[in-house]
């Protein structure tokens, strides 16, 4: 086995960040619960490259009780990140500290339950399992520089990834609709990992489409954020944790601000869909290119 083609980098670089983050996410770090998150979904989007389908599951089933275990504290996290973005002169402070102390003490009870669930996932176990498939020859690294069929096998996995994207933005059409343009932006994240992955086996350098997807992922990101946001005042707002009508005039307050934030947002992503549309149109293009080159491949339809 080479030590150090791509392929095998790529696996033990995004193992290796979830490792270093997990530590803190358990002591409830803001950073490395969102550090440990993402690594778990860049470390699912590697195994089925590198490992046979059957046992690339199991892995990436484990790995995804990683990413489902850190999700919701994560999310309060942003909430709260989000509420410090707020303009306290557009918002009263008492409203805002309520629910500050609301997410809060749910934060805490969350980040209990996340531990528990972290710790259920023997991590040392999973790495030593992907050295021993190493070590049997089922996680087979070529001794070349790249692996040619490793890059297609990418390149075909972003290509269906851009078709999802792309129906998911024809779905979305340019109306607001929250449920479809949260498609969006998980299209758009997957696509992004998927070109990642291509990217660092191939040592191309191109990162025009990366960054495009980065921006909209973190725009509609924004406005997923808002609108959980707005949907956890609203239960406020019906729950004894309103006590008075003055505290819920002032959460309408803050829900009229966050949607209009979330008009605005939608504005712009309105004015990056064609350029969002060009680069699926070029993923699907440059992987149905590399098949139409490979000997005795079938010409297009």
């Amino acid at each position: 086995m080479t030590p150090h083609t791509p392929a095998e980098l790529l696996i033990r670089q995004r193992l290796r960040a979830l490792v270093r983050a997990l530590p803190g996410a358990e002591k409830g770090e803001v950073e490395p619960i969102h550090r440990a998150r993402v690594a778990t979904r860049r470390l699912r989007e590697a195994l089925p490259l590198a490992l046979a389908h059957g046992r690339a599951r199991k892995l990436e089933r484990k790995v995804r009780r990683l990413t489902r275990a850190l999700g919701p504290v994560r999310e309060l996290d942003v909430a709260l990140q989000t509420l410090d973005t707020l303009d306290t002169a557009s918002v009263p402070a008492a409203a805002l500290s309520r629910l500050r102390q609301v997410i809060r003490l749910e934060r805490r009870r969350l980040h209990a339950d996340m531990c528990r669930e972290v710790t259920r996932v023997d991590l040392e176990k999973l790495r030593h399992r992907i050295g021993r498939l190493a070590a049997r020859g089922r996680l087979t690294f070529r001794a070349a520089a790249r692996d040619p069929r490793r890059l297609t096998r990418a390149q075909a996995l972003a290509a269906r990834r851009a078709l999802r994207l792309r129906a998911a933005i024809d779905s979305a059409a340019g109306i607001y609709l929250p449920d479809r343009l949260h498609e969006v932006r998980i299209a758009s994240k997957k696509l992004r990992y998927a070109l990642e992955v291509t990217r660092d086996l191939s040592g191309s350098r191109a990162g025009a489409g990366l960054r495009l997807l980065k921006e909209v992922q973190d725009l509609l990101g924004r406005m997923h954020d808002l609108e959980v946001l707005i949907a956890r005042v609203r239960a406020i707002q019906g729950s004894s944790q309103a006590p008075n009508l003055r505290l819920s005039a002032d959460l309408d307050r803050l829900v009229r601000r966050l949607e209009t934030e979330c008009r605005q947002i939608h504005s712009h992503y309105t004015g990056l869909r064609s350029k969002l549309v060009a680069v699926c149109d070029q993923t699907i293009q440059a992987s149905a290119g590399v098949r139409g080159s490979r000997p005795g491949a079938r010409p297009a339809a």
